[in-house]
């Protein structure tokens, strides 16, 4: 397909003008105008720039890309090698953000819920923009230990972090990547359980003050998801090749 008529296609998609984010959503590097075969991945390092060259991809699709705000605006070093190979290769680039976080079936949250079996996930109305914190009300409700272990199943390795007694739980709400400033609000809707990327320091402390369990799965563990489901969607709507590149980070 087009390059360009892909730009606008997820523009529509993901409602990206929705979203104030911290970075450009859309095409961030422009490369040949013809996209056959696409690499979707979770953050555009060197190691999946490399690895999308060596499949021969004409564009990288990713949730994390580059030029965030507050960053040296500068091409040196790391940043000048990565860019280097996407345009010495004409490959394009394509990163979305906080759209693909809060796209109700194909986001990060979305898909976190659809792995770990959550019903009928709703977004938690008093964040802004809405989608990117859900909860769910559990079927069956489960101790605070035996949500852990589901955690560490569906997600395929151990919490980055912890934090609980063995309460039952029953309402949950989630954000993945780093969404651990958003427990007070989990807190303050009675949810009982609140799970996230990343942790803070004083993440820990609001857990044990207000009660609420509290789960770090890690940031690239938790939005692994959503950009898979992207490059499935448009594999199968436009007959494109994609190929999912998973660059495991521990954080």
């Amino acid at each position: 397909m087009n390059r360009d008529e892909l730009g606008h296609y997820l523009a529509d998609l993901l409602t990206v003008d929705r979203c104030q984010d911290y970075c450009p959503n859309g095409m961030q590097v422009e490369g040949r105008p013809s996209i056959q075969h696409i690499v979707t991945g979770v953050t555009a390092c060197q190691a999946l720039l490399d690895r999308a060259i060596e499949l021969e991809a004409d564009a990288v699709l990713v949730h994390h890309g580059y030029f965030w705000k507050g960053e040296p605006v500068v091409v040196t070093g790391m940043k000048k090698r990565r860019l280097q190979t996407l345009l010495q290769h004409e490959v394009s680039l394509f990163a979305y953000h906080l759209p693909l976080d809060i796209h109700p079936r194909l986001g990060n949250n979305a898909q976190l819920a659809r792995l770990m079996d959550w019903p009928e996930p709703e977004v938690l109305a008093a964040i802004e923009p809405q989608g990117v914190v859900m909860t769910s009300t559990l079927i069956t409700s489960m101790t605070a230990d035996q949500l852990a272990q589901q955690l560490e199943q569906r997600l395929g390795r151990s919490l980055f972090c912890a934090v609980y007694e063995q309460q039952q739980v029953r309402k949950i709400a989630w954000c993945t990547g780093g969404g651990q400033g958003f427990i007070d609000a989990a807190a303050t809707a009675g949810c009982d359980a609140f799970i996230t990327g990343e942790v803070s320091e004083q993440t820990i402390h609001s857990a044990r003050e207000q009660g609420i369990a509290f789960y770090a799965a890690g940031h690239h563990a938790t939005e692994r998801y959503g950009i898979q489901a992207l490059g499935e969607h448009l594999a199968e709507r436009f007959g494109i090749r994609h190929t999912f590149v998973d660059i495991d980070s521990p954080a």
